[in-house]
């Protein structure tokens, strides 16, 4: 399945939004180029001119990195700039089927910018971005960390980006580097995103570093559409990536590292969407 949706995802059109100070949008590209896609990156102060360009593609990254600085907050200036020039489009683009990944700055600017957790299931997005439910705070261990983790994904997720991975215990490592990842929200809005399958990934009980509620190392829209997550599959694309590569199983290489299979999952629901 994976070659047959290679074959035919090079008619898919990726966006990756860049901005300075941004860090990991080469990254972010040869993902989506390995899962198949043609993929442009653009500044978000040229999108801004002309957000409809934003309907060409069918899938969108927000990259990590340190977004102009991330002066006053981590993702907080971008996250101001995309509120007041293309969160329409932006919203616009899930409406129609468009995922969105959004890895460490990404996911601290998807929440700020109003992206995430997104509307109640059901629900339209607004034509305006709401005030988020969500935050990225400071980790517990009040430094930056950089460091390779276990992660979890739920089952009953429906986030299109996780649902499915093929890893082992000892594959199953995904990495992180952020000083502001503990995720944090009210004793309601962490209910609803339990109850509503939107919990996409988890750190493993021993791997976590950085205090969020309930483990939560990354979450989706009512969608699954728009992926916001502190970890960086986008530098998990090769096993010589993983910091025991050379002591995996022929049988664990054997399948696509797990960085790389969220970025061939999304390519495979988008090829569904426009089939």
């Amino acid at each position: 399945m994976v070659n047959n949706s290679k074959k035919h995802a090079s008619k898919l059109k990726a966006l990756v939004i860049t901005a300075p100070g941004i860090n990991c949008d080469a990254e972010l590209c040869e993902g989506f180029a390995l899962a198949g896609c043609t993929v442009e990156s653009e500044l978000l102060a040229r999108l801004s001119r002309d957000p409809s360009r934003i309907d060409a593609f069918d899938l969108i990254g927000l990259p990590g990195g340190f977004s102009y600085g991330d002066d006053i907050a981590a993702g907080r200036i971008m996250a101001a700039l995309i509120r007041q020039s293309i969160y329409p489009a932006l919203a616009h683009a899930v409406e129609r089927g468009c995922p969105i990944l959004a890895p460490c700055n990404g996911f601290q600017i998807a929440a700020q910018a109003g992206l995430l957790p997104g509307p109640e299931v059901g629900t339209e997005w607004p034509a305006e971005p709401a005030i988020s439910t969500i935050a990225l705070a400071p980790n517990e261990t009040g430094r930056f960390n950089n460091i390779w983790v276990g992660m979890e994904v739920p089952v009953e997720t429906k986030c299109v980006w996780t649902r499915n991975l093929e890893f082992s215990r000892a594959t199953g490592l995904i990495p992180c580097a952020h000083g502001e990842g503990r995720f944090v929200a009210d004793d309601e809005t962490i209910e609803q995103l339990e109850a509503n399958g939107q919990i996409a990934m988890r750190y493993s009980a021993a791997d976590h570093f950085n205090g969020s509620r309930n483990r939560i190392a990354g979450i989706c829209d009512s969608t699954g559409l728009v992926f916001g997550l502190m970890p960086h599959p986008e530098r998990y694309l090769h096993w010589t990536q993983h910091p025991r590569w050379t002591r995996l199983t022929e049988a664990e290489r054997s399948v696509v590292p797990p960085g790389l299979q969220m970025f061939q999952n999304a390519v495979e629901h988008a090829l569904q969407t426009i089939a």
